[in-house]
């Protein structure tokens, strides 16, 4: 047997001692995310590793908690369903596509221009309606939701090779990449752009070559991917908001004891505040880099993104009806909660402080 093949079959073996290394108990809680484990470039590692040390803390050692990053056990699909399972893995955290997959009502989470400003994003993924909406996981997908984290800074910004976005007219004709999201792309068609659904991998390559005049992210992946190395321009618009759920297994969870229960659960509320902040403070940072990397940058003013949701959400709302299959209502009343949110945030802030 040669030196390659001895490696070749040493590799495959290993590979349910992998598995096997993260079989657990009912007191073991593995979680997977596909964000790298750094305590400075994400916000969701750092708010693991805080709920990690809280667990293990409240529960003297009876619960542990190991986590496991840069998709080491899989893509968020593949986690999910072990995760449904609850022996191998309890715990994952996944963005709003793979999430949309096992749950439709979060597909409502694509509504353009869904909120004003972190504020009253927190409000509401905080609040009692929202987590009314998720309980329906359990039945659905054997699943219980913990907390929805900002993936990375939630508000999305433009980046193309044409020129500065400013307004709605500007983006006529643009060519722009999007995930591979129907909602997506229905939004930027009303907008005037066509659109190029790519898995992420193909995205720079489409920028380099003209496949694509532009795309849109997070502002971290502005820098973190070095965008400003194939598009000139970026315009900071917060046309999508970027969220990944956190679920847990249900039948891992219900055979914990009452307060084992709720060290996860108080424990995981904590982890999301820790999550928020440090997402808005490394989007902060990605925006005011990318003002000195790229050739332009622009903040879209509150009148002008006003216009284009104006535009934009009743396509995205003729397609979650009736393409996507959510019921009219359930959509009317997630935006219209979403609104009340918004004003409640800011007639307590001036009622508390400015009056």
């Amino acid at each position: 047997m040669t030196i390659k093949t001895v490696s070749c079959v040493a590799t495959l073996a290993a590979l349910p001692l992998a598995m096997a290394a993260v079989q657990a108990q009912a007191n073991e809680m593995a979680i997977a995310t596909i964000l790298p484990e750094n305590m400075s470039n994400n916000s969701v590692y750092p708010a693991l590793v805080r709920f990690k040390d809280l667990v293990e803390t409240r529960t003297d050692g009876e619960v542990t908690v190991n986590i496991f990053g840069n998709s080491q056990l899989g893509s968020e699909v593949d986690t999910a369903k072990e995760v449904q399972g609850g022996r191998t893995l309890q715990s994952t955290i996944i963005t709003t596509g793979a999430m949309s997959s096992y749950y439709d009502d979060y597909q409502l989470m694509t509504a353009p221009f869904i909120f004003d400003d972190w504020r009253q994003a927190w409000a509401f993924l905080d609040g009692d309606w929202f987590a009314d909406m998720m309980s329906g996981t359990v039945e659905e997908t054997n699943m219980r939701y913990l907390g929805t984290f900002d993936d990375g800074g939630g508000f999305v910004a433009f980046t193309n090779n044409e020129h500065l976005i400013k307004t709605v007219e500007d983006l006529d004709g643009l060519n722009i990449r999007t995930e591979e999201n129907p909602g997506h792309v229905a939004i930027m068609k009303a907008l005037g752009a066509s659109a190029t659904p790519l898995p992420w991998g193909e995205v720079i390559t489409a920028l380099e070559t003209g496949l694509a005049d532009g795309q849109f992210n997070a502002t971290v992946l502005n820098t973190t991917f070095n965008f400003d190395e194939v598009t000139d321009y970026t315009t900071l618009t917060g046309h999508v908001y970027n969220s990944a759920a956190w679920l847990i297994s249900e039948d891992w969870y219900q055979d914990l004891t009452e307060d084992q229960k709720e060290a996860v659960v108080t424990s995981a509320r904590e982890a999301i505040e820790i999550g928020h902040g440090m997402s808005a403070a490394l989007a902060t940072a990605g925006w005011q880099e990318s003002c000195e990397t790229f050739k332009e940058c622009y903040i879209m003013p509150a009148d002008e993104r006003q216009r284009m949701a104006d535009i934009a959400r009743p396509a995205w709302k003729d397609w979650i009806v009736d393409d996507f299959g959510l019921d009219a209502g359930k959509v009317d009343a997630f935006l219209a909660e979403v609104e009340r949110v918004g004003e409640e945030v800011k007639t307590t802030d001036m009622t508390n402080y400015g009056r």
